[in-house]
């Protein structure tokens, strides 16, 4: 039997790092050290810690040949992946074609090397490069031409920061304006679950429009709704609500160039109110704040949720948009920033 001779300084360490080293199989090693400090016999060491008799050895010698910081090193030998000397190949070519399954990543790595990896080993593979499954994102068509890049930077700095510059310190307010149609149906989403859930879908399409308008300082929110359409009469009615809830004050509405939005009517009315509407550049969802929060309303309220009335299911709406600047106001200063997404950098998938 292998006899160790152990200080109280070193007890001490092992006790501490077989429950707080980062590596769970050093963790292993040093438990079966540390029971061997305290006298343990090598057959119930063994038992406790589920290990052979020779790995058991192997473990003392490591440590007595080289104390603690043996026990972190590993040997492992094996052959390196063949996969490892296509690397960089393999790399250049999925990121310019990016596969959507491990079962066509296979098939490419195949085609491209003739190394035949399983599954599992082909989405090791990928992982070990960088490469990660990630949701894909969703640009408007013409958001990624540079001239279309340029327009908006130049509304960004020229005409947009300098009216939330204004509202910050009080001299004027600015809303986001946009309507959003939410249709009663089934909205499937991930849930962390026991086995897989499944929610009843309502028969028919009913739709619950609202126009919307939100203050960039406050998160407050003013809207218009019906079920059947918004039009240009309604974007007045909204209008007048904005003007009667703001007296007295400079107001800048920013909206997109929908035709009901962009039409005569409404801008006879707007001048009428004294207000300015300041239209976005086409293809620039990015730029309008109000369009976070209808993805933030959908997600609060429809996400893998039931509601089996119309009346219940424009309730529950109806309370998260008036209600959420004051019991979701953490979290609505975090979505609601004032931090716009720029396309210039953003990765555009071909395929």
């Amino acid at each position: 039997m292998l006899k160790i001779e152990f200080t109280l300084k070193e007890i001490d360490t092992l006790e501490h790092e077989r429950y707080q080293h980062p590596d769970s199989k050093v963790q292993r090693k040093v438990e079966v050290i540390y029971l061997k400090s305290h006298g343990l016999q090598h057959q119930q060491i063994c038992q406790l810690c589920r290990i052979s008799k020779q790995t058991l050895v192997t473990y003392l010698k490591q440590y007595q040949e080289g104390g603690f910081d043996q026990l972190e090193k590993f040997c492992y030998r094996g052959q390196p992946s063949k996969l490892n000397q296509q690397s960089l190949t393999l790399k250049a070519y999925f990121e310019e074609n990016p596969p959507r399954t491990v079962a066509e990543a296979k098939q490419v790595i195949k085609d491209l090397t003739g190394i035949e990896r399983s599954p599992t080993q082909v989405q090791i593979f990928m992982k070990r490069i960088g490469m990660k499954c990630r949701m894909v994102g969703h640009v408007p068509g013409r958001a990624a031409d540079p001239d279309k890049q340029a327009e908006q930077e130049t509304f960004k700095t020229q005409k947009l920061e300098p009216r939330l510059a204004e509202a910050k310190a009080g001299k004027r307010v600015l809303l986001f304006m946009d309507a959003a149609h939410f249709v009663m149906m089934a909205c499937l989403s991930k849930v962390w679950c026991f086995a897989r859930l499944f929610i009843a879908s309502p028969s028919g399409r009913q739709r619950f429009n609202v126009l919307g308008a939100i203050n960039a300082v406050t998160k407050e929110i003013i809207t218009i709704t019906n079920e059947t359409y918004i039009n240009a009469e309604s974007v007045c009615l909204l209008l007048t609500q904005i003007a009667v809830h703001y007296p007295d004050t400079l107001i800048t509405l920013v909206l997109d160039n929908a035709r009901y939005q962009k039409c005569e009517l409404v801008w006879k009315h707007a001048a009428k109110l004294n207000i300015e509407l300041l239209y976005l550049p086409s293809y620039s969802p990015n730029l309008n704040l109000i369009e976070r929060f209808w993805r933030y309303v959908r997600k609060e309220c429809l996400y893998a949720k039931y509601f089996p009335k119309f009346a219940g299911f424009k309730q529950a709406l109806s309370d998260c948009i008036q209600n959420a600047h004051s019991r979701h106001r953490n979290e609505l200063e975090t979505l609601l920033s004032w931090n716009f997404q720029s396309f210039g950098k953003v990765k555009i998938s071909a395929v």
